[in-house]
């Protein structure tokens, strides 16, 4: 049940990146659209900028048309405020992308530990599964002892059936000479119940040496189940310290694509700065030239 949670979580952690993921794609999209737009109008504005220092140097044979240079300075001061606006939400939008970074960062900081703990659990189950194999090999031991010592038990039980037929031909031969050797016969009568108890008593032994060998084999049965469950943890925990490794390589690689966002970016910022400052410096000249 941990194991299925622990997956549940995953799935949802998983859709829960991709979901950001595309959301950082739509954003980056929007970004690249809005530095398109701004590039065009950055050219216009270059042109723009040119063409009124060409109007500054003609001030002085032109200044029938000083209305309608004043109208397109007004124009020019109208795009420097959509300019500064739309350097405003750049910039805040250049906020919400660090806080998004910070955020990342804190969350592969947190998988990385979970990775290592889950690198623990996996060599703690290692040593537990060379631990039940040595117990398994010592178990195989002493079963190979026991069915060593079941088949000596059953050579001496053969040895005395062999030597039990042979005194029941003897007690045949001692019945044909019945009137003859009765002091011999109470003999070999007395020796066959000796070799009887005997038999008996390396039969009882035989079933207490079966009895241990099914318990022992019982045993064995149930250590191997148990080493088939720990394998099978110890393979679902390599596969979960898998799926951590890919997640922490996919928040990886998304926050190296978000720093390079930050660092075009940081250029497109630089570079409305310095356009900034060449309008301001045309439109300073541009009013001291009218003045």
């Amino acid at each position: 049940s941990i194991i299925r949670r622990q997956r549940q979580e995953l799935k949802l952690l998983i859709a829960e990146l991709k979901d950001r993921d595309k959301e950082l794609n739509d954003m980056v999209a929007v970004h690249e659209r809005h530095i398109q737009a701004w590039e065009d109008d950055r050219q216009k504005i270059l042109t723009l900028a040119e063409r009124c220092s060409l109007l500054t140097s003609e001030l002085n044979e032109r200044n029938a048309i000083i209305k309608s240079l004043t109208k397109k300075l007004q124009l020019l001061e109208f795009q420097h405020n959509d300019s500064k606006i739309t350097l405003e939400n750049t910039q805040q939008k250049f906020k919400e992308l660090t806080q998004k970074v910070s955020d990342s960062s804190v969350h592969c900081q947190a998988l990385e530990e979970k990775n290592q703990s889950l690198h623990c659990s996996v060599l703690e189950l290692s040593a537990k599964t060379g631990q039940l194999q040595a117990r398994e090999q010592e178990l195989l031991t002493m079963l190979q002892l026991k069915d060593k010592a079941l088949i000596e038990t059953t050579d001496q039980i053969t040895e005395v059936m062999c030597k039990f037929k042979t005194l029941e031909g003897a007690l045949r031969a001692a019945k044909l000479e019945e009137f003859s050797r009765n002091r011999e016969q109470q003999d070999l009568k007395l020796t066959l119940n000796d070799v009887v108890f005997q038999v008996n008593k390396m039969k009882d032994v035989l079933s207490e040496k079966m009895k241990e060998s099914s318990k022992q084999q019982e045993e064995i049965s149930h250590l191997k189940q148990e080493n088939g469950c720990l394998r099978s943890e110890l393979i679902l925990a390599v596969e979960e310290a898998q799926r951590k490794d890919q997640l922490y390589q996919f928040a990886k690689s998304k926050q190296v694509r978000i720093e390079k966002e930050l660092s075009t970016l940081r250029q497109v910022c630089v570079k409305q700065q310095q356009d900034l400052d060449f309008l301001h410096v045309n439109l300073d000249s541009s009013q001291d030239s009218r003045q």
